[in-house]
């Protein structure tokens, strides 16, 4: 019997004992809150993702699901050195390993090197894929060589002039030192 597989209601457990796997290029606009950390609109842009189940021998001796992950897209987000919007490849390639509920999850989450989500049949498997995409957005993307001139002072010539026409406050300080008793105030 062939089975369908509905990404954003993934029986899981079906899913990892069918050995299914489920693939898709879906617009990044259907992606809401990466859309909210874009630099610009990318109307175009698409999610590549693929996810494939299995089920491995427990602790227990019980299968355990588990799910692999692959995801790709480029985003525009903000260069950090010139504020322009800089082409981002953001990559997922992540294995999941299924638990019974949040209990179990916590408490085994030290031990494990994977990543440990909890069990459902009515699993959204999108916001998944988002919420990894979401974490490979660097902490600070930058292009390579921006394509503006990167302005590296701080300061225009006005602030410099204003500058320069303050008194040294020093100064101020060791003219007033300097005064003999009963001069001017």
């Amino acid at each position: 019997m062939n089975r369908e597989f509905a990404p954003e209601r993934l029986n899981v457990p079906a899913f990892a004992a069918a050995a299914a796997s489920l693939e898709a290029a879906d617009p990044v606009p259907d992606y809401l809150r990466l859309v909210a950390e874009l630099a610009a609109p990318a109307p175009d842009a698409v999610v590549h993702w693929e996810a494939t189940a299995e089920e491995r021998p427990g602790a227990d001796g019980k299968s355990t699901p588990w799910l692999h992950l692959e995801a790709e897209t480029t985003v525009p987000l903000v260069c950090q050195r010139c504020l322009s919007p800089v082409d981002t490849l953001l990559t997922v390639d992540r294995w999941f390993r299924f638990v019974a509920d949040e209990a179990t999850a916590e408490a085994e989450d030290e031990e494990s090197e994977e990543d440990l989500l909890v069990i459902s049949r009515d699993f959204d498997l999108q916001t998944l894929i988002e919420d990894e995409l979401l974490m490979e957005i660097p902490v600070t993307p930058i292009h390579d060589v921006c394509p503006i001139p990167v302005q590296l002072s701080s300061s225009d010539e006005d602030f410099q002039a204003a500058e320069e026409a303050k008194p040294n406050p020093f100064a101020v300080l060791g003219a007033l030192r300097s005064r003999k008793p009963g001069e001017g105030k």
